[in-house]
């Protein structure tokens, strides 16, 4: 058999996410009268006078992991309507995987092209078209805090290109977004004026179609960065610009 890693942070209320999530559990007895309904009885009719247990949610499709789709980056990508998340091929959801472990860099720095490059060297390990790459920054054993938000390295805009331009069309990282966090992007931008930084990862997808998760999670549990199955099937959501993901390693034994 072989083992199942999770790759995904909870789906919760936390303050690791900035943009709230509100759930309600129901329990049985909250539902014993609506579902009976269902049927045109009365509580008293169901066994224990109980219904089944529900939840209510409420939060966007970028809550949790979760797979970003071109969509989200810009409407169009190399020239033409960027797909929505129930558009991106499940092929691109399923496939090797490999770690590139960061979690050295500092937080608020960028991730070159070259350093990808030389920590594949490290590895010993050349990336193939439809590969999955994950990067670790170790921005994960924050998740539970404020802090998660501005924790971790992120990706530039030269590091991301080299991948795609590999034939790599799902990538992601264990932070909150691909790129770095927000204060530091904010912080080179009131010093530079320099516009080409402002989401400049995320932005790759305009010249090229590639979708990345975000909020991974335990890449450190990988036995090795390589030898291992990926898959990350994003929720369908019609013209959405992300999914909500299970993401899985398959490591065979």
């Amino acid at each position: 058999m072989p083992i199942l890693i999770d790759l995904s942070v909870p789906t919760e209320e936390s303050p690791s996410e900035p943009l709230p999530i509100k759930v309600v559990h129901q329990s049985h007895q909250d539902t014993a009268a609506a579902s009976a309904k269902f049927w045109g009885a009365v509580p008293e009719d169901l066994p224990g006078g109980l219904g089944w247990a529900n939840d209510l949610v409420e939060l966007n499709s970028h809550s949790g992991t979760h797979l970003d789709a071109p969509w989200h980056y810009y409407p169009t990508s190399e020239g033409k309507r960027a797909i929505t998340i129930d558009e991106v091929p499940l092929e691109w959801c399923y496939g090797d995987g490999v770690v590139l472990d960061f979690r050295d860099k500092p937080n608020g720095s960028a991730i070159s092209s070259n350093e990808i490059q030389d920590e594949l060297k490290r590895i010993d390990y050349v990336i193939k078209p439809f590969d999955i790459v994950m990067i670790m920054t170790g921005a994960d054993k924050e998740w539970g805090k404020k802090e998660y938000f501005e924790a971790g390295c992120g990706m530039s805009a030269g590091a991301t290109l080299w991948l795609c331009d590999q034939g790599i069309k799902v990538m992601g990282i264990d932070a909150w977004g691909w790129d770095r966090p927000f204060w530091a992007i904010k912080k080179e931008f009131e010093e530079s004026g320099d516009r080409d930084i402002l989401w400049e990862a995320h932005r790759v997808g305009i010249q090229r179609e590639y979708c990345h998760i975000e909020k991974l999670a335990n890449l450190d549990r990988l036995p090795a960065p390589h030898g291992f199955k990926v898959c990350c099937f994003p929720v369908k959501l019609t013209g959405g610009s992300a999914g909500w993901c299970r993401v899985v390693a398959i490591v065979e034994q």
